[in-house]
């Protein structure tokens, strides 16, 4: 019982540690999951130099399989953004006149979001909210926080987005799956948090027109666009082949050739480097620029991952660190044994560190270090349905201690006041309805 104590007072404390530095002392993320590690393997007596192989491990282990995934990703997101590929989508939504533009803003976001990180595609995408609310005199709240809450809901369930796959990988999902499922739990979670939760608070929205110092961001002229048919393709066929992947391991004879080949071509890496290439042609070549403006656009993109790298890193370092201490091992035992059901579980932890931390890639990782060692003792859920929950939580309480949160009351000129009631709100009825219906699809996987 003493030891159970010691595991979840270590736990507890270094979870203290990681928001007192981030948060407080304004550490890097990076620097405080290592310092965290370092802390947890001194406190559960580990050896110094497996501590220090732990940490190595975990990083490797980690970035071995998702470097190459975040920087062919990169790439996709980069063609997406030169091109006008993004605005292209939003324009041909707008011509549908039986959406309504929140809606629109909505479908935006979880199209334009699968390649796009959650700042990227804010800072791409909100031009066409200016736009928009310029046109039809709508509140730039109307439309900002249900786009928000898109790219906000899509960057934590569906893969091949950084965090999610991360978790996707650690749990030992199926990825296919992972982004079927977690397109529903997205959308589902984006049109009640975003355009619904709005709706139902009416005339009380205050319109907010759009500021004064974006006032002059314009859309991009149709004419200079890519198709319609080139964008989705280029966005989607990353996903397709996952897709396919998984298809084939349902129904496919594992020893035929076919079998073999798209296995291999459904690979993220696989996925995501052709994808790569094609958005390099599609978007870029056949647009007339020209390989050395590729490789500049290719540079500019490396050299703003690096933070991401990092701080997935160093979350894989904590993970190796709470495994090889054998405080997860433990933790399993204590969590096993208490009334709480495992999806439950997992969209609690997620949302309580997101709050906390600011982060919601943070707070996936930790998440998953927590509950993974738990899942043995619940055969009957499956990792996917795990993936969609810690994803769920991730998405809620968007507060101060968010970028994302002072990003989007910067381009709405909104109050903290109105941030709180409007956003905040949105982020975490969007998590609740994502925990629902994470916990009705467990009843159909």
């Amino acid at each position: 019982m003493d030891s159970q104590i010691w595991v979840v007072a270590t736990l507890l404390s270094s979870i203290i540690i990681i928001i007192l530095t981030i948060v407080k002392f304004k550490i890097h993320p990076f620097l405080a999951l290592l310092l965290a590690s370092f802390y947890v393997g001194a406190l559960m007596g580990m050896n110094p130099l497996e501590m220090v192989n732990a940490i190595e491990g975990g990083i490797g282990g980690t970035l071995g399989f998702l470097a190459a995934v975040i920087g062919l990703g990169t790439i996709l997101g980069n063609m997406m953004e030169v091109s006008g590929a993004a605005e292209r989508i939003g324009i041909t939504l707008q011509k549908c006149r039986w959406l309504s533009a929140d809606v629109i803003m909505v479908l935006v976001g979880l199209v334009c979001g699968i390649t796009l990180f959650v700042e990227v595609g804010v800072v791409l995408l909100i031009p066409l909210a200016f736009s928009i609310a310029k046109k039809t005199n709508t509140s730039l709240l109307k439309l900002a926080i249900p786009l928000c809450t898109a790219l906000m809901a899509v960057h934590c369930v569906v893969p091949p987005h950084p965090a999610a796959l991360f978790v996707t990988n650690k749990l030992g999902a199926d990825v296919g799956s992972v982004i079927v499922y977690g397109l529903i739990v997205g959308l589902a979670a984006s049109l009640i948090g975003g355009p619904l939760f709005l709706k139902l608070v009416g005339k009380r929205l205050p319109f907010k027109p759009v500021p004064a110092e974006f006032s002059s961001v314009q859309v991009r002229n149709e004419q200079d666009l890519p198709s319609l048919g080139a964008t989705l393709f280029t966005v989607l066929l990353p996903i397709i082949l996952m897709l396919v992947k998984t298809a084939a391991e349902l129904y496919m004879a594992k020893d035929s050739a076919l079998y073999t080949f798209l296995e291999f071509i459904g690979n993220p890496i696989t996925a995501m480097f052709i994808a790569a290439f094609v958005a390099y042609y599609v978007l870029g070549i056949r647009r007339n620029m020209g390989m050395g403006t590729l490789l500049t656009k290719t540079e500019n993109g490396f050299s703003s991952i690096a933070n991401i790298l990092l701080i997935i890193g160093a979350g894989g370092a904590f993970n190796g660190i709470l495994k090889a201490s054998g405080l997860a091992d433990t933790l399993a035992v204590i969590l096993s044994n208490m009334d709480m059901h495992p999806i439950l579980l997992a969209w609690l932890v997620a949302i309580c560190l997101h709050a906390a931390v600011g982060s919601a890639t943070v707070a996936m990782m930790g998440a998953t270090a927590i509950v993974a060692p738990v899942l043995p003792h619940y055969p009957g859920v499956s990792p996917e349905i795990i993936a969609l929950a810690i994803g769920s939580g991730a998405i809620g309480c968007t507060i101060v201690t968010d970028s994302l949160f002072w990003l989007v009351k910067q381009y709405c000129g909104a109050t903290l006041s109105e941030m709180f009631k409007y956003y905040t709100s949105a982020t975490f009825i969007a998590s609740l309805i994502a925990l629902g219906t994470t916990f009705l699809l467990s009843y159909i996987i």
